[in-house]
C-alpha cells in the first residue's frame, strides 16, 4: 500500500469513528475521491505563535503536504480574495478567503443532506471541488450542480475534477442566485454561511426537497441548518447543531465600519448583562437575532478596555465595560442595541436556556425568522 492510500484510509477511519461518515454509499464514495488531487496548488499552514496571524504557504511535494492533505482539518488554499499559495515566498498576514474544509465536516454535511439515487443537488461554494467530486461519486456528474463565487478557485476546481473524470456543471456565478436553467433540485447545500437564506434557493428546490446551509451573523457564530422547502413557497427546518462554522458568502460579508462615531456620547447604565456573555457559542448566537446588523470591536478609552456592538447602517452603538465587578452599558443611536440583547437573552434565559438544536427557521422569499 502506498503512502497515499495508507494515509487515505487512515482519514476513512477518523471520520468514521467521529461519527460523521455513516452510511456505506458515502463511505464508498469517500473511498473513491482522493482529497490530495484537490490541493495541487498548495495551502496556507499557520505560523505559530505569529501576532497578527500569519499564514506560510506548502506547496505540492514540499514537506508535510501530502500528509496534511489527510489530516481532518480545514485547510486554507487562498488569501485576501486573490493570493495563492505559489503567488507566496516567506509568510503574509492578510485574512483567507478560500478554504478546502476538514472533511469530517464536508461528510458530515452530505450524510445530513439525506440524498437518495437520482436525487439533483445543487452545490453553493465549489471551494477545491473536493465536496463536489463526493457528490458526483454518490450520485453521478449529471445530477450535480455546483457554483463557485470566485473565477479563479472555479477555474482550478474545474481542472481538478477534469483529472478526476469528473464533469458536472460547474458555474463561476454569485451561489446566492442559485441556477434556475437546472431547476429545480431535489437538494440544496452550502459550503458558505449566509446570513439569511436566498429567496433563489427556496424558489429552485423542489417542495418536500431540502436546502442544508449554515445560518451565522457578523459576530461570528453559526449553525447548521436543514430545511424542507413546502408547497406554499416557505421552508422551514430545524438547527441542527453541533457548531458549525463556515466562512461567510462574500456578498454577506460586514460592511466596514468606517469612521467611528463619538463613543462618549450616549446614557450610560448599569448592565443587566455583561459582555462576557458573547464568549459562549449559544448565547452569542441569540445575540446575533438581536442585533443582526452590529459588528463587533474592542477599544481603549480613558484607561480602560471597552468592548463595542455597532450597526453601522443604523448609527446605533453600545459599549460596556467592567467597572468594580459590574458592567457599564453606555449606549446612543435610534436603537438601543443592548437594551434588545438583554431583552431577547431574558427571553430564552425564561425559556431555560434550549439548546440551538430546539431552534427552528423559517424562511419565506421575503425574509427569516429564528427561534426556539
Amino acid at each position: 500500500m502506498t503512502d497515499q492510500a495508507q494515509l487515505h484510509k487512515q482519514l476513512i477511519g477518523t471520520v468514521t469513528a467521529k461519527g460523521s461518515l455513516r452510511t456505506e454509499p458515502w463511505k464508498r464514495a469517500a473511498e473513491s475521491v482522493a482529497r490530495h488531487a484537490f490541493l495541487r496548488s498548495g495551502f496556507f499552514r499557520l505560523v505559530d505563535g505569529s501576532v497578527p496571524t500569519a499564514w506560510a504557504p506548502v506547496l505540492e511535494g514540499g514537506a508535510g503536504w501530502l500528509e496534511a492533505c489527510y489530516e481532518d482539518e480545514s485547510l486554507v488554499t487562498q488569501i485576501a480574495g486573490t493570493i495563492m499559495p505559489a503567488d507566496i515566498r516567506g509568510k503574509i498576514m492578510r485574512q483567507p478567503t478560500s478554504s478546502s474544509t476538514l472533511p469530517s465536516l464536508v461528510l458530515r454535511m452530505l450524510e445530513d443532506l439525506q440524498v437518495e439515487p437520482g436525487h439533483t443537488v445543487l452545490e453553493i461554494g465549489t471551494g477545491t471541488g473536493y465536496s463536489t467530486a463526493l457528490l458526483c461519486a454518490r450520485l453521478g456528474e449529471e445530477h450535480v450542480t455546483s457554483i463557485e463565487y470566485d473565477d479563479e478557485v472555479a477555474m482550478r476546481a474545474r481542472a481538478a475534477l477534469g483529472h478526476q473524470a469528473m464533469y458536472p456543471t460547474l458555474l463561476s456565478a454569485d451561489g446566492l442566485l442559485g441556477h434556475g436553467d437546472e431547476a429545480p433540485y431535489d437538494r440544496v447545500i452550502a459550503t458558505c454561511a449566509v446570513r439569511t437564506v436566498p429567496a433563489a434557493w427556496i424558489e429552485q428546490t423542489r417542495p418536500g426537497g431540502t436546502i442544508l446551509t449554515t445560518l451565522g451573523g457578523w459576530l461570528g457564530s453559526s449553525e447548521l441548518a436543514r430545511l424542507t422547502v413546502h408547497d406554499d413557497g416557505t421552508a422551514t427546518g430545524p438547527l441542527l447543531g453541533g457548531g458549525v462554522s463556515f466562512m461567510l458568502a462574500r456578498p454577506h460579508m460586514p460592511p466596514p465600519l468606517g469612521l467611528i462615531p463619538d463613543l462618549g456620547e450616549g446614557k450610560e447604565r448599569e448592565a443587566i448583562i455583561g459582555f462576557d456573555v458573547l464568549n459562549d457559542w449559544t448565547s452569542r448566537f441569540v445575540v446575533q437575532l438581536a442585533a443582526p446588523r452590529a459588528q463587533r470591536l474592542t477599544t481603549e478609552r480613558d484607561g480602560r478596555t471597552e468592548h463595542v456592538l455597532i450597526d453601522v447602517e443604523t448609527g446605533s452603538w453600545a459599549a460596556l465595560y467592567e467597572e468594580n465587578d459590574r458592567w457599564i452599558v453606555r449606549q446612543d443611536g435610534p436603537d438601543a442595541l443592548w437594551d434588545a440583547v438583554e431583552a431577547h437573552l431574558g427571553r430564552w434565559h425564561a425559556a431555560g436556556t434550549p439548546a440551538l438544536e430546539e431552534f427552528r427557521v423559517s424562511a419565506t422569499p421575503q425574509g427569516q425568522n429564528i427561534a426556539w
